[in-house]
């Protein structure tokens, strides 16, 4: 009998976060150590609110969760508010929302530490928020990377030409700082799901539309806090018209789905990478050294294509 895929989630509860956890948690193959909060698409207060809301909804408020870190290192704070909507799901709120009293007396960085200790080489950390946590964890603990399994990161653009930050892709661009430690000192296997994976394998409205018009509470849940982005999202399709781009994506949940499956990523490239942290507009960007001159003996596995049918199936029973 296979073992469970091990996994920690180090989150920044947008809806993209929520509709990566819920996957993971109806996953068989799967089990979620833990959940690690940090600071992004909302406020660290609102980012375990809704966590919580997640695990609840789920019938899983026995996973653990960890307050994480606030702030970035260095940068100023961002907030992705016009996706997400302020609260980080879609400015629907719950007034029958679990309280923080249900979290744990830890606190995240610690935690991490700690779970990756207790199973040497078996736990796949899964970095969907800013990288905070994660180059905090480092520096408590330099001997982290070698305990882990793999290390899966939702980050970065493969092109020039993004949204946030001109150049990085929010969740480095929210602090780059983070995002180059971890690239530096995390020697573990590593894949990173870009903003052009996720837009270059979107799936059909349609699709969308079947996933949420299935009969259960999880669906509804869904449904309601994805009006807002789903909208936004739309309207953006419609306007740009960009082919490629059209349609319903979740990289959250893609590196989610290639963490928990092995055969989820089709066609990937090597590189070492880095992250930008002077320049201007440039600022929070990842660097692919494809002609090694970084003289980095680690690479990253950049994840290009992806099974969009176990995609489709990941996300139909994320909501049954």
């Amino acid at each position: 009998m296979m073992k469970k895929k091990k996994l920690i989630l180090d989150v920044d509860t947008g809806v993209d976060d929520a509709q990566a956890i819920m996957v993971a948690l109806a996953d068989p193959d799967a089990e979620v150590l833990a959940i690690t909060c940090c600071h992004g698409n909302t406020t660290l207060e609102n980012v375990l609110r809704n966590t919580l809301r997640v695990l609840k909804i789920c019938n899983r408020l026995d996973i653990p969760v960890y307050r994480g870190c606030p702030t970035p290192l260095l940068a100023r704070k961002q907030r992705a508010g016009d996706l997400h909507g302020k609260d980080g799901l879609g400015d629907v709120p719950d007034p029958d929302a679990p309280g923080l009293e249900l979290l744990q007396k830890r606190k995240a960085v610690q935690a991490i530490v700690r779970m990756v200790k207790e199973n040497p080489g078996e736990v796949t950390l899964v970095a969907m928020a800013p990288l905070t946590n994660l180059a905090v964890a480092v520096q408590l603990d330099p001997s982290l990377p070698k305990k882990l399994k793999a290390l899966y990161i939702t980050g970065g653009h493969t092109e020039f030409g993004g949204k946030a930050a001109a150049c990085g892709r929010f969740g480095f661009a929210a602090d780059p700082e983070a995002a180059y430690v971890v690239l530096d000192r995390y020697t573990c296997p590593t894949y990173i799901t870009s903003q052009e994976f996720s837009c270059r394998n979107s799936l059909p409205w349609s699709f969308c539309e079947q996933w949420l018009a299935q009969d259960t509470e999880k669906a509804a849940f869904m449904k309601k806090i994805t009006c807002l982005s789903m909208t936004s999202a739309r309207s953006a399709d419609h306007q740009t018209g960009v082919t490629a781009e059209n349609g319903f994506h979740s990289c959250d949940t893609c590196t989610v789905a290639a963490a928990i499956d092995d055969t989820f990523v089709t066609e990937s490239d090597e590189a070492a990478v880095t992250v930008e942290l002077v320049g201007t507009y440039t600022r929070g960007a990842m660097v692919l050294d494809y002609e090694e001159q970084l003289g980095k003996k680690h690479k990253a596995v950049i994840v290009k294509k992806a099974d969009l049918e176990k995609l489709k199936q990941m996300f139909m029973n994320s909501l049954k």
